[in-house]
């Protein structure tokens, strides 16, 4: 049966006793008392008394002026005052969604709800011991949430960053950004972001207090679209790994991957320092970059800029060819690697997911044709020594690892986060050796 509910709006407690007499009498089945309507309310002398007078079962409200109420003080008190309600027996207490309600999204994609918890006043947010021991689906343990998310020093103020991917779970990039903006004193948290449409989700979270993302596999070429402006060096790659939301909304885009891949393959190949001589180590040579997407773009129109000679190989031959003809370099499909062999000293870069976990035993480029190559590079850091890295060792090649790229983007991006906080090299290192 649905009850038949009276509100009192008095402004006294005299005035509410006699309107809850009137309400038993014309036959309603409880009152409402709406404390936040009396004048000088005092809850330990008052509530004690209204309830004991009341005629009817009674529902006790204390609505704060933010959900339509009168009442305009600290909600610690007021929470205090409807515990106060429940200690003497009241029958029902009025509890606003926005108060009570924990709401967290289940599986990987909800762990941004777990997260941001203490960002959106939530009461709760769950940590299991180890993951052995989870109730739900897409827990994060209590270590996470302390020691890479910093859970405890997230608030309102709060800034969004994260990395936008499909996969991402593997990603270390989380770690590496949520330790350095702890070093420097940035009030924000980097989370990983699970997404299948780009568009959709920078349109879905475009609050200002979410101002930064990564983008990476398979949205780098997509951002170009979903951003308003570029800068010129993303612009003429045609791909975008750092997005930052401006003060009026608009969408920046810009690529750190260019100079992360470049200044780690010219250190590869001539030495540490070698990215800084006069004359890149890349000149005149002949690198061979697998893929063609947004890592395949910018070292390729890296390597081009810095005087290589570029040639492109890619599954899809289409896409090979169009960027190959947009550096005046050669397009191949990804089956001729095996037997392309036109001159020794060759450069190779796979910029494709090919052995990227959890496809671990995927590779670009078959054994045999490694030795053909000076220096084999990676973007893949996840692992760190990917099946491409250790035949290419084993064939006597030099290589270079996707870990050097990965920190000298990551040291881009922080910059750009940050509005321009030198990125803490030395601790991305530190973090990169222990996490990759």
């Amino acid at each position: 049966m649905t009850l038949l509910c009276v509100p009192l709006v008095g402004r006294t407690v005299e005035e509410m006793e006699i309107d809850a007499a009137a309400a038993a009498a014309a036959g309603g089945d409880l009152v409402e008392i709406r404390l936040d309507f009396i004048e000088g309310f005092s809850p330990r002398e008052d509530l004690p008394r209204l309830l004991r007078s009341c005629p009817l079962p009674a529902l006790v409200t204390y609505r704060p002026n933010w959900e339509g109420g009168r009442y305009d003080g600290d909600d610690a008190a007021r929470f205090e005052t409807l515990r106060l309600a429940m200690e003497l027996g009241v029958d029902y207490v009025d509890i606003e969604l926005k108060v009570p309600i924990i709401g967290l999204v289940m599986s990987e994609r909800g762990l941004m709800s777990r997260v941001l918890s203490p960002k959106f006043g939530g009461y709760l947010t769950f940590g299991i011991l180890d993951a052995t021991k989870t109730s739900a689906s897409g827990q994060p343990t209590l270590e996470e949430l302390l020691d890479i998310y910093n859970i405890r020093c997230i608030g309102p103020d709060t800034m969004v960053l994260g990395l936008i991917a499909n996969p991402v779970k593997q990603s270390k990039s989380p770690i590496l950004h949520n330790k350095c903006l702890q070093s420097v004193g940035y009030n924000a948290v980097y989370l990983p972001l699970l997404a299948d449409n780009l568009a959709r989700f920078l349109d879905t979270y475009s609050a200002p207090d979410f101002s930064g993302f990564s983008c990476s596999l398979p949205f780098k070429v997509d951002a170009v679209h979903c951003c308003h402006e570029h800068d010129a060096v993303a612009k003429s790659i045609g791909a975008i790994n750092t997005i930052i939301r401006k003060s009026d909304g608009k969408l920046v885009g810009y690529n750190t991957d260019y100079i992360g891949a470049i200044s780690a393959i010219e250190d590869g190949i001539g030495g540490p320092g070698s990215k800084d001589a006069a004359v890149s180590p890349l000149a005149g040579r002949l690198i061979v970059v697998v893929g063609a997407g947004g890592a395949g773009k910018a070292i390729a129109y890296g390597a081009k800029k810095k005087g290589a000679r570029v040639v492109v190989a890619n599954r899809t031959y289409e896409k090979a060819v169009t960027l190959a003809n947009a550096l005046g370099g050669q397009a191949l499909r990804l089956a001729d690697l095996e037997n392309f062999g036109p001159e020794e000293g060759m450069i190779l870069a796979n910029a494709t997911s090919l052995g990227m976990y959890p496809n671990v035993d995927g590779t670009p480029v078959p054994k045999k044709a490694l030795s053909l190559y000076d220096v084999v590079f990676d973007a893949v850091y996840a692992p760190k020594d990917t099946r491409l890295l250790r035949e290419a060792e084993e064939c006597g090649v030099k290589v270079v690892s996707g870990v050097e790229m990965f920190i000298r983007q990551a040291m881009g991006q922080f910059e750009h986060f940050t509005g321009g906080i030198e990125a803490p090299e030395s601790l991305m290192r530190e973090i990169a050796a222990k996490y990759t």
